[in-house]
This record gives C-alpha cells, structure tokens and sequence, in this order.
C-alpha cells in the first residue's frame, strides 16, 4: 500500500518536472508574442482618469483570464478533431489585428483635434462610455493575441501526452496574463510612484528629481507605446499570414522578417478597411430600403 502511493507521488513528481521544463520552454518561444502583447496592451490600458486605471485595467485582466480559459480547451478539442480549423481562425485573427493597427495610423493622419468643449465633454463622460468601449477593444485584442500565444505554446507539446498539453498551457496562459498586466499595471502608476517620492522628498534632493522624472516620463512612455503597440499589431498580424498563408511564405523571402511581416500587415490592414467600408455600405442601403 504504502510502495503504491510513493509510486503515485513519484509519477506526480515526474509529470510536474516535465510540464516545468515544457512550460519553460513554452514561455521561450511565445517571448516575442508576449512582448508584442505588452505594447499593445498597455496602449490600451492607458488614457484612462487616474482613479480610473487600475479598475480598468483589472477589468481587462479578468476579460484576459476568462478569454485563455476559453481558449485552452478549444484549441485542445480542436487540435484532436479540427487541426485545419485553428490556422483559419489564426487567418481572421490576423485581420482583425491587421485592420485595427490601420485603422490607429489612419486615425492619427486623419482625426481632426476636437474642440477644447467637447474634449472636456468626452473626459467627463469617460468613465460611462469611452472606458466601456476602450475595454471591450481590448479584451478582444487580447483574444486574438491570446490564441496566437496558445498555439504556439501547443505547438511545443504536440509530442505529449494530453495531461501535459493542458498543464502547460495552462501554466504558459497564467504567465502571460499576470507577467503582461502586471507590467502595464507598474506602468500606468508610475507617475503616482513619482509623485509620492517627490512629496516624501519635500521637494528637495535625489529623490525629488527621481520622482519628477517618472512624473515627466510617463506621458512620453505612453506616447512610445501606443506607437510601439500599433505597429505591433501590424507585425503579429503579417507573422499570422506569412506563417500560415503558404503563397505568402515563399514571397519576399530575402527580405528581413520583420519588414516582411510589417508590409504584410499593412496590406491585410488596408484590405480589411476596405472589406468593413463595403460592408457598412450593404447594411446602410439595405436600412434605407426597408426604411
């Protein structure tokens, strides 16, 4: 009896040693998806009222945690029964992230400064509306690059048994969402961090410039990441069609990656653009129709 549960705590032992090594491994080579994940989305955790942040941002951790557990078991279930269904799914999430990195670069050539009124406007009524919106975006952001973190973490256990698969993904998953969110979180309190130094430091010496530092930083932090995290968007989505679109993986194939996958993301941007363009025309004439 006793040699049967040693045995037991032996195999325990065993799995657990593997599923550390594969989750390590995992985590290694989901590192490049992870940092794009974190540009992006801390461009989309900011921008926010002070006193609104955190709450925000835990908001968009819950929609993160709530998204990987429903993708682990699909992309499981698929993998045995569908395997040609997750590349397509990858395919959409591609144009998804491909129109929304467009869509922030047409935004900044194209948005007119709104008055200062109505900007007061919009900042008052932040917390009920623009916060909802800004949410949502990035909980389904956070959807597509969470699939792209899960597959390439199944695709280094797909030799496993089962139990490691769901062990490390689950393990990968917990990493991505706590590591990234709790990053952004570090970031988007710094200038609170700056402020308290400087009032612990009465204004004076060391700690006061420190803290008028991070205050005077944060702003041009946040201006880097928003540029960062749309072109990150356009790199993870022309990675998705370069790597999985066989046509696409044999054109420009001397070039650098990155700016193969940079051209391909503004191609798939502008075509998803154009495809919501001509959508939102159907639905208009065909409104005015039954009107």
């Amino acid at each position: 009896m006793a040699s049967g549960f040693f045995a037991i705590l032996d195999d325990i032992a065993a799995l657990m040693d593997d599923v550390a090594i594969n989750a390590k491994l995992a985590t290694k080579k989901t590192a490049g998806i992870l940092g794009d994940d974190l540009a992006v989305n801390a461009e989309k955790s900011t921008g926010f009222l002070s006193d609104r942040e955190i709450p925000v941002l835990w908001a968009i951790t819950k929609g993160s945690f709530i998204n990987k557990l429903i993708i682990v078991p699909v992309t499981l279930l698929l993998n045995v029964f569908l395997p040609s269904a997750i590349i397509l799914i990858l395919i959409i999430g591609g144009f998804y992230l491909a129109f929304e990195g467009v869509e922030k670069i047409a935004e900044f050539f194209l948005h007119k400064k709104k008055p200062t009124k109505q900007a007061i406007v919009e900042v008052i009524k932040q917390d009920s509306e623009l916060e909802k919106v800004k949410i949502k975006s990035a909980i389904t952001t956070d959807f597509i690059l969470s699939v792209e973190i899960v597959i390439i973490a199944l695709s280094t256990v797909l030799n496993k048994s089962l139990s490691i698969q769901i062990l490390t993904l689950v393990i990968v998953s917990i990493i991505a969402t706590i590591g990234v969110y709790g990053i952004v979180a570090l970031i988007v309190r710094l200038d609170d961090f700056g402020f308290k130094l400087i009032k612990k430091s009465n204004k004076k010496g060391l700690l006061n410039t420190f803290g008028l530092l991070l205050v005077k930083a944060l702003p041009i932090l946040i201006k880097t990441l928003s540029v960062v995290g749309t072109i990150a968007l356009l790199l993870v989505s022309g990675g998705i069609f370069a790597h999985n679109i066989e046509y696409l993986h044999h054109i420009l194939s001397e070039w650098p990656p990155m700016i193969k996958e940079f051209i391909f993301g503004i191609i798939g941007g502008i075509f998803s653009l154009i495809i919501v363009a001509i959508a939102n025309k159907i639905i208009s004439l065909f409104r005015k129709k039954i009107e």
